[in-house]
């Protein structure tokens, strides 16, 4: 997928002054701005409750700014995605038939979803298990069944909530790379929030950090890793560049 297809079909997100305060006066987000270009990889790094999820969610439509603007710019057709911290299959289906869920709910018919749902299986390594239910995977093949589902639809936009953060190390690092190959297989911008320093300098191309809550932007840093990652990567001096450089972004938030 070309750099030029992948921002020509992506969507942009662009938020202006964005605010969110819930019932009792808690500002999650706080006169935040923030450009997310189409088609890149960009990660939301903060500590646990800071306002991360929060504004996943704004952009998502599944929460309203109390003030500001936030516009989702480009292609709109399948628009976006959600993967949550939960996989949320549903325990009575088989893995082939939660991946082919959505393209049955838009009415597709079953030779385009079951096609399409053997095409997105394959591509995050779970081929030998269509046929097996949530309750017989483990929690990474059950997180990678979540991710062929958020992609069968082709999303323009593909959101994360800490998708990874109750698996285990090696788990995660093998998801990372899978997440990492959907992005450059399809042509998709991708918002993944984390609290992790490590899964934000391997994954993304770009890091936003921010401060303890309400949300503030402390560093906004582009990862300077190159296009091919592995696990040299992680063991590399730049890797640990990098990772130093986001510390010091999230020390720079402070305490409240």
């Amino acid at each position: 997928m070309s750099a030029e297809r992948a921002s020509r079909e992506a969507i942009g997100v662009r938020a202006r002054s964005l605010s969110r305060v819930f019932d009792g006066g808690v500002v999650a987000v706080d006169d935040l701005t923030l450009d997310v270009a189409a088609g890149s990889f960009v990660a939301l790094l903060g500590p646990s409750g800071c306002g991360k999820s929060t504004l996943l969610r704004m952009i998502a439509g599944l929460d309203r700014p109390t003030s500001g603007e936030l516009t989702l710019e480009g292609e709109r057709e399948r628009a976006l995605a959600f993967v949550f911290q939960d996989a949320h299959l549903l325990p009575w289906r088989s893995v082939l038939d939660n991946v082919a869920l959505p393209l049955e709910l838009m009415g597709a018919s079953k030779p385009e979803r079951v096609a399409r749902a053997h095409d997105v299986i394959a591509e995050v390594g779970l081929s030998d298990a269509e046929q097996r239910f949530p309750g017989e995977l483990s929690g990474g093949m059950r997180m990678r069944a979540s991710l062929a589902r958020a992609v069968i639809t082709r999303p323009r936009l593909l959101l994360l909530d800490e998708p990874f953060a109750a698996l285990d190390e090696i788990t995660r690092q093998k998801l990372d790379d899978q997440l990492r190959a959907l992005h450059r297989a399809h042509a998709m911008t991708v918002l993944f929030v984390t609290h992790s320093i490590a899964e934000a300098a391997y994954l993304a191309e770009r890091a936003v950090v921010f401060s303890s809550r309400p949300a503030r932007i402390t560093l906004d840093h582009t990862i300077g890793l190159g296009v091919e990652r592995g696990t040299a990567t992680r063991s590399s001096p730049e890797f640990a560049r990098e990772m130093g450089e986001l510390q010091r972004g999230l020390e720079g938030g402070g305490s409240r």
